[in-house]
């Protein structure tokens, strides 16, 4: 099954291009998404849709846009004479809009104001992660009941 649902912030302006028959349309834009230890490089990756997701993709969506993508990975090899060229791309079936950092044009309201708690973190600047890389985890609530303990 190829199917992924990736959290990522727009890095490039949505491109619209068509094809040769002008019959679609097809829309890209770069997306760069945190990788899976806080000192490793944030992973790029071309985010690619298909007639009216791609219309819906240059509207909506620009460079700075916090998004989730719904889709599926691609893999071609392009060959370049002396060596082949890997190229992935996230062939998109949905996008939508998240988060506050987004500059969407459906998103005209400002972003929350930060809470006490948050102002009064204690934490050094050092060691903060930027809002585009990092997604916090809710922790289970303590009276959760424990769902791994059940018999089946």
């Amino acid at each position: 099954m190829n199917s992924i649902v990736l959290m990522a912030e727009v890095l490039t302006d949505p491109e619209l291009r068509r094809t040769p028959d002008n019959q679609s349309s097809i829309a890209s834009f770069l997306v760069q998404f945190a990788g899976g230890r806080a000192e490793d490089a944030p992973y790029r990756i071309k985010v690619v849709g298909w007639n009216s997701l791609a219309d819906e993709m240059v509207e909506k969506y620009h460079k700075g846009d916090q998004v989730v993508v719904e889709g599926r990975l691609r893999l071609d090899t392009v060959d370049r004479g002396t060596y082949k060229e890997k190229r992935t791309e996230l062939i998109a079936q949905r996008v939508h809009s998240f988060g506050v950092g987004g500059n969407t044009a459906n998103n005209t309201s400002a972003p929350p104001a930060r809470t006490e708690r948050i102002a009064n973190n204690p934490t050094p600047a050092a060691n903060v992660v930027p809002m585009s890389t990092y997604v916090p985890v809710a922790a289970p609530a303590a009276d959760a009941p424990d769902y791994d303990d059940i018999p089946f």
